[in-house]
């Protein structure tokens, strides 16, 4: 962190950023409901394609995320993930606009340096990595489809096992994590929540003077 130092200004963009992720919050919160029986699609089926469908739309924000800071950018692979299955060609495309698109997880330490409160250090583990983060959307895009009654069946009880893991990876990725939005020189620090309110949290960091 030692290339970056605190201001504080708040900018629309990272705005934009943090609504998103209040959305993910939204629905993280359904497929918390759904999967611990709060709530149901009636039908067993019906709900885990639920579950996987809020998964989908998770992915979608991560993946648009980054592009809030340009609007053409952002309708464009909006638009995309309408027509495209493929997500790792999305993730190309993205990742030729900004490279630092996808969340970089992090671990708040206390800081050994005077006047810096927190050393900020990456996460080993414990987090939906980009190729999880294909493996996903390309399970959430397998499920939508109706069976084939003359071919193989959509297993749910498989999907249906999987839903605590992958609700746990986005948590784990999300949480506490680093952002850099497109066109836009600073480094935001991203809280999902702080003790006292369930708030997205927002902090931006300049890079440091040559």
């Amino acid at each position: 962190m030692s290339d970056y130092s605190s201001i504080s200004m708040p900018e629309p963009d990272i705005i934009k950023y943090c609504n998103l992720m209040a959305e993910i919050k939204h629905r993280i919160a359904v497929i918390n409901a759904f999967k611990s029986g709060v709530a149901s699609a009636l039908f067993k089926a019906s709900t885990i394609e639920s579950a996987y469908l809020q998964f989908r739309k998770i992915l979608e924000l991560i993946a648009l995320g980054s592009l809030v800071a340009n609007k053409n950018e952002f309708s464009k692979v909006y638009a995309e993930f309408a027509t495209c299955w493929n997500a790792q060609y999305l993730l190309k495309d993205i990742e030729r606009v900004n490279p630092d698109f996808y969340p970089r997880p992090i671990v708040e330490l206390p800081a050994g340096k005077p006047g810096v409160k927190r050393d900020l250090q990456d996460k080993k583990d414990g987090f939906l990595t980009k190729a999880e983060f294909l493996k996903l959307y390309e399970k959430c895009g397998a499920i939508m489809h109706a069976g084939n009654p003359y071919g193989s069946q959509v297993d749910y009880g498989y999907y249906e096992g999987n839903i605590q893991g992958w609700f746990d990876r986005i948590i784990g990725l999300l949480n506490s994590h680093t952002i850099k939005l497109v066109n836009d020189p600073n480094l935001y620090l991203i809280h999902m929540q702080e003790p006292g309110d369930n708030k997205v949290h927002h902090y931006v960091f300049a890079p440091a003077p040559a």
